[in-house]
């Protein structure tokens, strides 16, 4: 049955939702989940929800998608209601689409149109422009579907939703080709600017920590609480597109940089993983990819599973020994559910690889409960992360002269001292060493030890 809501007559767009559930797939979202999900996407790129319906799908039509008496329905409560916009939170086809907007005589996006357009609107950095542009070119490319307009619409985006007196020109596919040549070429160079930056990060042996979640998990709230960054950090799907990167200092003293990525989605357009690949190279070569979760939302070990797939595609496992979890938003559930992940998640230890249940969810490997908003837990999480950091270091016994003041000074700045003894000619350390920190102090004052 259509819900109605509170219906306005002013801007944004009168959209209605329409949530398809197909029978024969083993949803792993129940269709409250999923609807919730597609007003939020809606809401994010500030249109006007007047109604959702959720309708079941046994046989896809090749044509509409929808059967003729769901087609009708919906298109009684458009005409009734003045609707202009209906979102289709599925992937649909063009002859879908066009189909059903002479149906429905509204305007029709699928999924992948509003995630781009979204991105398209949050985009800041020249970076971040580009990405989404060629996510979106890419997928207008396969619908040749009307023109640029988003360069004439000031609330940004990418003109799925239509553009200022709907004149529009059909996009020429030779036009898009060039265009996508060109964006390809400008994020070759940004990718090659990361990799030099990364040289520089490694030569400081500055490691990476690449926050990354499902979207609207707390990243951004938790990137500000452990930087204070100041990163837009709102309760709403994709508050954070751009990346961003900041310097913090673990509890040993040790100094990282925390890279706060864009959040994930089911079904997330390939056209988007594609073409954000030169900023998830950030978490392909990260240290420690901090996985953050909301662990009280229902469907949390659904979006779990999205996240990994998405990982997965980076050639990153679920059982990669660089994952931390942070099971986030502990504060938003019962308080005996709490105390339980609390003790389950100590009980993971910094560095043994156990497993726990709560609610039908498994996880693997280090955790920590930790709230982003009044920082519970944060501690220990950034012990975990120190000690993560420290497997394979070594301590060398190391034996210098007092005229040897370079290689000693290096050694109280790039390693930990576990010990000192001074006699009349030489100064013997006992330090903790990484691998690549040996590496180099071999390569610059030889191997004294």
């Amino acid at each position: 049955m259509i819900e109605r809501e509170h219906l306005t007559t002013v801007d944004p767009a009168r959209t209605f939702i329409v949530q398809p559930m197909f029978r024969f797939t083993n949803a792993r979202r129940s269709s409250d989940a999923l609807l919730e999900e597609a007003v939020g996407l809606v809401e994010a790129i500030q249109l006007n929800v007047v109604g959702s319906k959720t309708i079941n799908i046994t046989n896809p039509s090749p044509a509409t998608l929808m059967g003729k008496g769901q087609m009708a329905d919906i298109g009684a409560f458009c005409k009734e209601n003045k609707v202009e916009l209906v979102f289709v939170n599925h992937n649909i086809t063009p002859p879908q689409q066009r189909n059903l907007e002479r149906e429905w005589n509204a305007k029709v996006i699928d999924r992948t149109g509003l995630i781009l357009e979204i991105f398209g609107a949050r985009a800041r950095t020249k970076e971040g422009q580009l990405q989404v542009e060629l996510a979106a070119l890419s997928y207008q490319r396969s619908r040749l579907v009307r023109s640029w307009t988003h360069l004439e619409r000031q609330r940004g985006g990418f003109g799925f939703l239509g553009g200022p007196g709907e004149s529009q020109l059909e996009l020429d596919r030779r036009l898009i080709s060039n265009r996508i040549i060109k964006i390809k070429e400008e994020l070759d160079d940004v990718r090659r600017m990361r990799g030099l930056h990364r040289k520089q990060r490694e030569r400081a042996e500055q490691p990476v920590i690449a926050l990354v979640g499902y979207t609207n998990a707390g990243k951004s709230t938790l990137f500000n609480r452990l930087t204070d960054a100041g990163v837009m950090a709102e309760n709403l799907l994709f508050a954070t597109l751009d990346p961003t990167m900041r310097q913090i200092t673990l509890p040993s003293g040790k100094q990282v940089i925390l890279s706060d990525t864009v959040g994930f989605i089911s079904d997330l357009p390939t056209h988007l993983v594609e073409a954000f690949h030169a900023t998830l190279e950030e978490v392909e070569n990260a240290d420690i990819i901090l996985h953050v979760r909301d662990i009280s939302h229902e469907d949390t070990r659904a979006q779990k599973e999205d996240v990994q797939n998405v990982l997965e595609t980076l050639a990153i496992n679920h059982d990669d020994p660089r994952v931390i979890e942070a099971l986030n938003k502990i504060d938003a559930i019962a308080p005996e559910d709490r105390q339980t992940i609390i003790q389950q998640s100590r009980r993971s230890g910094r560095e043994t690889m156990s497993a726990w249940s709560f609610q039908g969810d498994m996880v693997k490997g280090a955790s920590a409960a930790i709230s982003a908003l009044s920082g519970d837990g944060i501690d220990d999480m950034l012990h975990m992360i120190d000690d993560r950091l420290k497997l394979g270091h070594k301590t060398y016994a190391i034996k210098l002269s007092y005229a040897e003041g370079a290689p000693l000074a290096w050694l109280y700045e790039n390693g930990t001292i576990i010990n000192r003894k001074d006699n009349a000619k030489h100064i013997i350390l006992d330090v903790e060493l990484s691998p690549a920190n040996w590496g180099r102090y071999q390569s610059q004052f030889g191997k004294k030890k």
